[in-house]
């Protein structure tokens, strides 16, 4: 089964940064409808603002992370939604990559030939 989405790169490129990584983490430890501001996810990150917000526009690109206006601050919340997807995604990608597939007779598949 074929699971190709063509932003799949990008949501692996996403998670490859650490910071990121410990953005999603914050977030995810947020219950119900408590979101974080910018301000407050750079104190904790221990980051400036502006590499938050960054990091935000490129989880927010992917859908991973949701935006909302409340009074004169923006706050962001985990789409869990959006997750759950992904983790499909995932799941039938390595299973993709960690099956061998043969063809009829047990020899396995292949499109090259040696030149010998």
């Amino acid at each position: 089964m074929s699971v190709f989405r063509p932003d799949t790169a990008s949501f692996f490129a996403a998670l490859s940064d650490p910071t990121r990584v410990r953005l999603i983490n914050i977030l995810a430890s947020q219950t119900g409808d408590h979101a974080l501001c910018v301000g407050a996810l750079a104190m904790r990150l221990r980051v400036s603002q502006p590499a938050v917000s960054q990091h935000l526009r490129v989880l927010r690109g992917l859908g991973l992370v949701r935006a909302e206006r409340r009074g004169l601050r923006v706050h962001y919340l985990l789409d869990r939604q959006r997750f759950r997807e992904w983790r499909h995604v995932v799941e039938a990608f390595l299973d993709g990559v960690t099956t061998e597939h043969q063809a009829p007779g047990g020899l396995q598949e292949s499109s090259c030939t040696s030149g010998r």
